[in-house]
């Protein structure tokens, strides 16, 4: 064999090998194609396609009346499909993708006509399948926007894409903003009522099929949702939105007056424990205060003076004093310490006085002289009253109290005196509100409560009552006595020149606390906890409230200081709720039935007794008429004239007798003043014309 002949054998080969690898080639391609097709593509949709979350809409939280306190609207970003359906011929999308950015521009005024047309005609050339147009859309520009040129052609074909997100939005927008909270992604279990009911506001997500596309953007496959979510539930919340507004109103204008570096206010209804009204307020700048931390549950500080009405609580109990009991005031000599009152010795009064003007030295002797041997008696008193303990409440971030006892590391000489007036412990503005509140309860110590009732679609499925934390704190004795002890403060103490409304009564008292400025202790930096916490109507309560002030710059006592914030809301309340008024006793004077009525002329009578919104009934439509007077009103009974016949006119005026005296024919004579009481010719009787009767008027 030449060597021609060897190559062209070997090329032959080689061109077979080729042909015969093809044929195999477009084989297996066939195979794949039609044999094993749906497999390859069920496979090729699971890796472009996914299932994606659908947020629900969040359910809405209501104050106690029914406003909205938080919602959730629709909120859309708007996407477009350059090569929808509708829109696939140039000739159209050219015709109208001016007028379409024209009409963009209009809405968003972001960008202009021009610049909206670039950008449609930019994804027009590249192709874009998801080309984003504006986030942040509402529902009413999204309906308008539906109808622009290109988006009109179809729901599908005109390349809109809208995908819903929600919106939290707060109606009253800083009005209990705290309280109602909030929850997002940067906070795991969200704060205030949005975070405590997150299971319930949430919903249930649902499901939405969403396709990638280049760039690794997923879009929508199908314009609703696959499966779709199921919208929260709605909360009805104790907050009543005026006397949150009242509050936060009233405690800003008293930071503000005072440069205080914050406060807050708390009002509570005392059979329900329903909280009405909390605000809290932190100094952000000179004259500007926000919502930036709940001090009324989380705010654990000394609660000084107010602190007082469990020392004198548990001896009262004990029977170690009585009201009438003498007690020196000024100064108290401790291990290391002299106890003094700021406002100097009052001298040795009774155990009442001395409350009623907050001596510290009063109180600190009384309970370490009687409890010094046995501390553990007192402090006995302060854990059986739970006040070592949470309140459990229905939001998150409260503080645990501090309440020692002889066992902490920490105890010492001088702790048993510095806690009988509020001193070596932690309490919240809620916690020592509570405690008040049971004594305006009769002695019922209740968890206070934020959230009343759970509701889907207008149905309840959960509702919630004040949890009982004691049934009677202390006997009703010493109940008794705690009670004028507490309006004694207003009437005659330390709160009597600010707090004290004649129209009603107030129970309270003042409280003002050094506060200590963490590790350096009370003297480092001197700053001071004005507060005052009590109830009203102090005869019937219906609220308690608490109003603490931190570092207020100048004057910082609590009656001072406080006690004006607390004055302020509990006038605006009582004012405003007519319940709470006393009820005042009727006094009718003189005759209370009906006036005494004249018969007459009907149309004359209708008119006056109209005026004077008498209830007439009457039974005809003659034109005179006798009256009877009846519990039901006054009965027109009909007087009918018939020539020859004694007419009646008893109860008549002298005008109105003798006219119809005159048509029948009689001559009359009369003698009196006022209306008929007596006629000498029977009603009814046949009468001849001329006849003389003679009638008596009185």
């Amino acid at each position: 064999m030449n060597i021609r002949a060897n190559i062209l054998l070997r090329v032959y080969l080689a061109f077979g090998l080729i042909v015969l690898f093809a044929f195999a080639v477009f084989l297996r391609l066939g195979q794949v194609q039609f044999v094993q097709g749906h497999k390859w593509k069920a496979m090729a949709d699971s890796l472009s396609t996914r299932y994606m979350p659908v947020e629900a809409t969040r359910g809405n939280i209501y104050s106690n009346d029914g406003s909205l306190l938080a919602t959730s609207v629709p909120e859309y970003e708007l996407h477009m499909d350059m090569f929808a359906g509708g829109i696939a011929e140039d000739k159209i999308f050219n015709e109208k993708v001016d007028s379409l950015g024209m009409k963009l521009a209009e809405v968003f005024k972001d960008k202009s006509a021009k610049e909206y047309s670039r950008l449609l005609r930019k994804g027009r050339q590249d192709s874009a399948r998801y080309l984003l147009i504006h986030r942040k859309v509402g529902y009413s520009d999204l309906k308008t926007i539906r109808t622009f040129p290109l988006y009109n052609i179809g729901k599908f074909s005109g390349g809109l894409i809208a995908v819903q997100q929600n919106k939290r939005i707060l109606p009253f927008q800083a009005l209990a903003a705290r309280t109602i909270g909030y929850k997002n992604a940067n906070v795991k279990n969200g704060v205030g009522l949005e975070g405590a009911y997150t299971e319930y506001i949430n919903g249930e997500t649902g499901k939405r099929l969403m396709q990638r596309i280049a760039g690794g953007v997923y879009v929508p496959v199908n314009d609703e949702e696959e499966v779709a979510p199921k919208d929260g539930a709605d909360i009805i919340s104790t907050i009543d939105v005026n006397m949150q507004d009242l509050a936060q109103s009233a405690l800003e204008k008293q930071l503000i007056a005072s440069k205080a570096d914050h406060g807050a206010v708390i009002v509570m209804e005392v059979a329900t424990g329903e909280i009405r009204a909390v605000a809290n307020f932190s100094k952000v700048e000179e004259g500007v205060y926000k919502e930036k931390f709940n001090y009324a549950i989380a705010g654990n500080q000394d609660p000084g003076s107010t602190f007082k009405l469990a020392s004198y609580m548990a001896l009262l109990e004990d029977k170690l004093v009585d009201t009438n009991t003498m007690v020196a005031t000024g100064n108290y000599q401790i291990p290391g310490h002299l106890i003094k009152d700021s406002h100097g010795s009052i001298g040795v009064v009774t155990v009442k006085k001395a409350f009623e003007q907050s001596s510290n030295a009063a109180i600190a002797y009384l309970v370490n002289s009687n409890y010094r041997d046995n501390p553990a008696k007192f402090t006995d008193h302060l854990y059986d009253w739970h006040l070592n303990q949470k309140l459990e409440l229905q939001i998150p971030g409260e503080a645990k109290p501090v309440v020692k006892n002889p066992n902490n590391k920490s105890w010492g000489k001088m702790t048993l005196p510095q806690m009988a007036y509020g001193y070596e412990m932690q309490l919240t503005p809620l916690k020592m509100l509570s405690f008040y509140n049971a004594v305006a309860n009769n002695g019922k110590y209740v968890a206070p409560i934020f959230v009343k009732e759970i509701r889907r679609l207008g149905n309840p499925i959960e509702q919630f009552k004040a949890r009982v934390i004691n049934e009677q704190i202390c006997s009703e004795v010493t109940l008794s006595k705690i009670k004028k002890m507490l309006e004694g403060v207003v009437t005659e103490g330390s709160g009597k020149q600010i707090v004290y409304n004649p129209l009603y009564k107030i129970a309270g008292k003042t409280g003002t606390a050094q506060v200590a400025d963490a590790n350096k202790g009370y003297r480092a930096n001197k700053q001071y906890q004005a507060s005052f916490v009590g109830y009203f109507p102090a005869d019937k309560p219906k609220y308690s409230m608490i109003v603490v002030i931190n570092d207020p710059k100048g004057a910082y006592y609590g009656a001072l200081v406080s006690g004006p914030v607390f004055r302020e809301i509990a006038d605006r309340i009582y004012a405003s709720d007519m319940q709470m008024y006393n009820d005042v006793p009727t006094r009718l004077v003189g005759n209370t039935g009906n006036p005494p009525t004249k018969a007459g002329q009907s149309k004359a009578t209708q008119k006056v007794y109209k005026a004077f919104g008498f209830k007439p009934l009457f039974a005809s439509k003659s034109e005179y008429y006798n009256t009877i007077d009846t519990s039901a009103g006054t009965i027109f009974q009909e007087n009918n004239e018939r020539k020859g016949v004694m007419p009646n006119v008893a109860g008549m005026g002298l005008k109105d007798a003798l006219y119809l005296l005159g048509n029948a024919g009689v001559k009359t004579r009369v003698t009196g003043s006022g209306k008929v009481i007596r006629q000498s010719v029977q009603a009814g009787t046949k009468v001849g014309k001329g006849l003389q009767i003679d009638i008596q008027l009185d």
